[in-house]
């Protein structure tokens, strides 16, 4: 059975309404359902959940996201933060590092190009450069990851990793990770605008 809540019409799951719900709605799937909700109740997810709920009502439609981060952060007890930028927006990250600190948190922070090891070392051409011909060190995300896992980081905050580099730091950062900011050069890291014009002025572009 294929879910497809990206096509449904119905959202029963957000009304209430269970009357009408298609026959691949995931309420449908009980076993799965039942066993997801027991997993709130365990010790590392229960906590977690309720404080960012809470966030979510505090703060709804008032905080811009680094807020939400940070009384996130204060709410969970964390003392250290580590945060993981793109050098495309060192200014933004280094901005996100001094909001942090000003609420009393020790954070550590970690370029993308860490270790400057030339592309060509991870099997890229020349070709294959945003700068052919030049010197261009590749994204590092798992030394990134790994930069910040020494440090004991207790919450993560992602800033502007490429698509892909972000996940591989996802899968290798030991702490939870949040994103602060979604990479989009087309569109000043506001990706929410090719869906908003999917069907007038980027239709050719998605």
């Amino acid at each position: 059975m294929y879910y497809t809540c990206g096509s449904c019409t119905v959202h029963g799951c957000q009304s209430g309404d269970f009357e009408k719900l298609p026959k691949n709605c995931p309420i449908r799937n009980t076993p799965l359902m039942e066993a997801a909700f027991a997993k709130y109740s365990e010790e590392e997810n229960h906590k977690f959940y309720l404080e960012s709920s809470k966030i979510e009502a505090t703060g709804y439609g008032r905080w811009p996201r680094v807020r939400e981060i940070t009384e996130f952060c204060k709410a969970m007890g964390y003392q250290k933060l580590g945060v993981a930028f793109c050098g495309g927006l060192k200014e933004e990250g280094r901005v996100a590092c001094e909001i942090f600190r000003a609420h009393g948190f020790t954070v550590v922070s970690a370029i993308c190009k860490a270790g400057g090891v030339p592309k060509e070392q991870v099997g890229l051409g020349e070709e294959d450069k945003v700068h052919p011909g030049r010197f261009e060190p590749m994204c590092n995300p798992i030394a990134q990851a790994m930069l910040l896992n020494e440090q004991q980081t207790e919450f993560n905050i992602v800033i502007g990793l490429c698509v892909g580099h972000d996940s591989l730091f996802y899968k290798y950062a030991q702490a939870p990770t949040t994103t602060l900011v979604t990479k989009d050069r087309a569109l000043a890291h506001n990706p929410a605008g090719a869906l908003y014009c999917a069907h007038s002025y980027f239709k050719d572009k998605v």
